[in-house]
């Protein structure tokens, strides 16, 4: 009899336990588990993740500045090695071609320039001892120091620099080499050119024509026309892309007459 009894006890303990465990199975898998948030919008994450690695971009940018800066001092150089192995006409012109600028030789018709992907003719290695008469450095990042790769050449009557990002009122003052020999000097479309460049010219006293056409840093171009033709008076200058109106003409005039008197 109490064999019985504890048989039939253990099958309903059991069955109380299966029966609380479904139930607890039954509970947790209905009730389903709290969708996860919605992510930030795209502006946050942007700024989120520039915050994290501010000082990587930072640096990033530093690091490709100072490379560009010693990418443009290398090609302004001075060519040494090749000055002292073909001359100073051949380190010039190599020097020029070098920039994807182009040359003319004294009494030569043909220009020597290089191509879209900097390639050129050797050809000019047969003219040694033949000085530069024209140079086109147009488009080009000529600074101050590749300056000194055109020192040398006392026959160079014009020089273009049109639109060359580089060329500012350090390198205008630096044209004083040239002093003896330019006739023709083209500065327009260069972004860095101010009132104290153009003054700087005035030692260029063989300059026959120039051409200041749209120069943004000129803040009063009446003004400065006046002061270029008081300075070379045998010089034709071209200054276009201004507006000159009449009253700005006068009022220019008249403090260009002051100016001059202080001068003297």
């Amino acid at each position: 009899m109490s064999a019985s009894c504890t048989s039939m006890y253990r099958c309903c303990h059991r069955s109380v336990v299966f029966l609380s465990v479904r139930r607890q199975w039954t509970s947790s898998s209905l009730t389903s588990p709290p969708p996860p948030p919605p992510p930030p919008p795209l502006s946050r994450r942007i700024l989120l993740y520039l915050a994290q690695r501010f000082h990587d971009v930072e640096t990033l940018l530093q690091l490709k500045t100072q490379f560009s800066r010693n990418q443009l001092r290398k090609k302004n150089a001075y060519y040494a090695h090749t000055q002292r192995l073909y001359g100073d006409d051949i380190a010039s012109a190599y020097f020029i071609l070098n920039m994807k600028g182009a040359f003319r030789f004294v009494g030569q018709s043909e220009w020597y320039r290089s191509d879209r992907r900097g390639k050129f003719s050797w050809d000019f290695l047969n003219h040694k001892d033949t000085h530069l008469e024209e140079v086109d450095m147009s488009h080009t990042v000529i600074t101050y120091n590749g300056l000194e790769n055109l020192k040398d050449q006392p026959s160079l009557r014009t020089l273009k620099l049109q639109g060359c990002p580089e060329v500012d009122d350090w390198f205008l003052a630096g044209l004083h080499i040239l002093q003896d020999s330019l006739e023709e000097l083209d500065i327009s479309h260069c972004p860095h050119i101010t009132t104290g460049g153009l003054v700087a010219l005035r030692n260029l006293r063989m300059l026959k024509r120039l051409n200041i056409s749209s120069l943004p840093k000129i803040s009063n171009p009446g003004l400065m026309v006046i002061l270029l033709e008081e300075m070379l008076p045998k010089c034709l200058i071209t200054a276009n892309g201004y507006n000159f109106s009449l009253d700005e003409m006068g009022g220019a005039e008249v403090e260009a007459e002051e100016l001059v008197q202080r001068d003297r």
